[in-house]
């Protein structure tokens, strides 16, 4: 079985664009390269709304469409969980 609580969360290092309203706040909306408005990453590459003690997103309920669509156990959640280091050892 497949769960968020033994992985580190390779997902939440994943550039993620924001189309449209969202309830990411506007202080965590940043510009890419390309002009595209994305969600802030901290300096070490991970999302800026991952509680890192849980490993739980802060807004999950409200997360952008991007985070809706990535499916736990899915074909993506699979490949990046297979990355040396994906698994918590702790």
């Amino acid at each position: 079985m497949v769960s968020c609580s033994d992985c580190n969360a390779r997902c939440c290092r994943q550039e993620v664009p924001l189309f449209g309203e969202t309830a990411v706040p506007e202080w965590l909306v940043e510009v890419d390269e390309q002009g595209n408005r994305v969600l802030h990453r901290l300096e070490d590459g991970w999302c800026a709304l991952l509680d890192r003690s849980s490993m739980r997103c802060t807004i999950y309920a409200d997360r952008p469409f991007v985070c809706r669509q990535f499916e736990l156990g899915g074909i993506e959640c699979l490949e990046l969980r297979a990355e040396p280091g994906a698994l918590r050892t702790s």
